[in-house]
């Protein structure tokens, strides 16, 4: 298996486990941003494949996924959604979701820094600080879903040494 297949299937699967996090979560605003996140993943599947296939200069679409994760958690401040997880297994699924993005995040490093291709190196680094940002969210909704009471949360320091991308 080369680097471009091994990434993809670690995409894959990455999609696939937050989708099963987004149908756990039912109907909250949790639900949708592990949705987005799901779909964060496609994308860079898709990204590792025009570059896997050789595609002239493959780029990686902009997305916004920051500020939405900002607005759906916005959403649920002001309807007061109740996300107080007591069990176990929600904790221990969401930091195996974190354990996933530091890994995806080092692996897109570790590739970026072996690069060749200047190209190839820039898709690898960017993909690797997306991953970044992803743990980083998956930290914050873990922290959030943790706290009894999250209040201004949201207006928390942490969500602002986070770069758009």
């Amino acid at each position: 298996m080369n680097i471009y297949q091994f990434a993809m299937q670690m995409e894959k699967d990455g999609e696939e486990y937050y989708r099963q996090l987004a149908r756990e979560a039912g109907g909250s605003g949790l639900a949708k941003i592990f949705t987005m996140l799901a779909d964060e993943e496609v994308k860079h599947y898709q990204t590792v494949e025009r570059l896997n296939r050789k595609d002239s200069h493959p780029q990686m679409a902009d997305t916004p996924l920051l500020a939405n994760v900002k607005n759906v958690f916005s959403a649920m401040r002001d309807e007061k959604e109740e996300l107080h997880i007591d069990t176990t297994a929600a904790s221990n699924s969401y930091r195996k979701a974190c354990a996933i993005e530091a890994e995806s995040e080092k692996f897109y490093q570790e590739k970026a820094d072996q690069a060749d291709n200047e190209h190839e190196r820039q898709i690898f680094a960017r993909m690797a600080k997306e991953e970044a940002n992803h743990l980083r969210i998956m930290e914050s909704i873990l922290e959030f879903v943790s706290r009894p009471e999250p209040g201004n949360w949201l207006e928390d320091a942490e969500w602002y040494h986070l770069e758009e991308y």
